[in-house]
């Protein structure tokens, strides 16, 4: 399928007016750890084409250390171009400020040198533990401020695991799952208390050849969201 970052940008904005009240709603709801879920994000071929053009995660790049393991592709141009496109069209300018409307975060920033955005692959046995995330970019100019997650694995189930979670009182407490559902995207705020993780992928043998796949990309703000 080809597509221009333009076009995925148009889809993306209008399914952020569509369902613009609701995630406002879900946004501004008491929780320590804010996000909003929008499903069905994009036309169903084109996820399913976005999935389909994801890489072998054997051309990626596998981050394995004591808190997480998965692998990552942040260097677009080794990949297909529709992944490139999906991750730029969330940085068009008409985009950033939906999701500021919805967020009510003015001055959102997106991370055009992917600094911490990108793709990202989990098969069985991967995971990421509750951990804060950094709080500035990579010059430590502007301040993080939301994660964006687009989850692009066609049936996937909520008891594959890589689920999100967000510990609303701490890491020591229970989490809140959020389901990496085919064609979801998952915003969260991130600051000093966003503590979050993703469950360990758990595949039945049936299913181990299944991956866990995501487009995420950051915004940030010239001051700390949390103040």
């Amino acid at each position: 399928m080809t597509v221009t970052r333009a076009e995925i940008a148009d889809r993306i904005l209008h399914r952020l007016n569509e369902a613009a009240a609701e995630a406002s709603a879900q946004f501004a709801q008491a929780q320590a750890v804010k996000s909003l879920l929008i499903d069905d994000l994009l036309p169903l071929p084109l996820a399913n084409a976005i999935a389909a053009s994801f890489p072998a995660p054997d051309a990626m790049v596998l981050k394995h250390h004591l808190g997480e393991l998965k692998y990552v592709g942040v260097q677009m141009n080794q990949y297909a171009p529709l992944l490139e496109a999906t991750i730029f069209a969330f940085q068009d300018p008409r985009v950033v400020a939906g999701v500021a409307a919805i967020t009510g975060i003015p001055s959102l920033i997106p991370d055009e040198h992917l600094y911490a955005g990108g793709i990202s692959a989990m098969i069985h046995g991967h995971y990421l533990n509750p951990h804060l995330d950094n709080s500035h970019d990579a010059e430590r100019k502007r301040y993080r401020a939301l994660n964006l997650l687009y989850y692009v694995t066609p049936g996937w189930q909520p008891a594959d695991g890589g689920n999100l979670e967000l510990w609303d009182t701490g890491p020591k407490g229970q989490p809140r799952t959020i389901e990496s559902r085919f064609n979801r995207l998952a915003v969260m705020q991130t600051d000093t208390t966003s503590w979050h993780s993703v469950s360990p992928v758990h595949l039945p043998e049936s299913n181990r050849n299944a991956i866990r796949r995501c487009v995420s990309n950051y915004f940030f703000t010239p001051y700390p969201v949390d103040g």
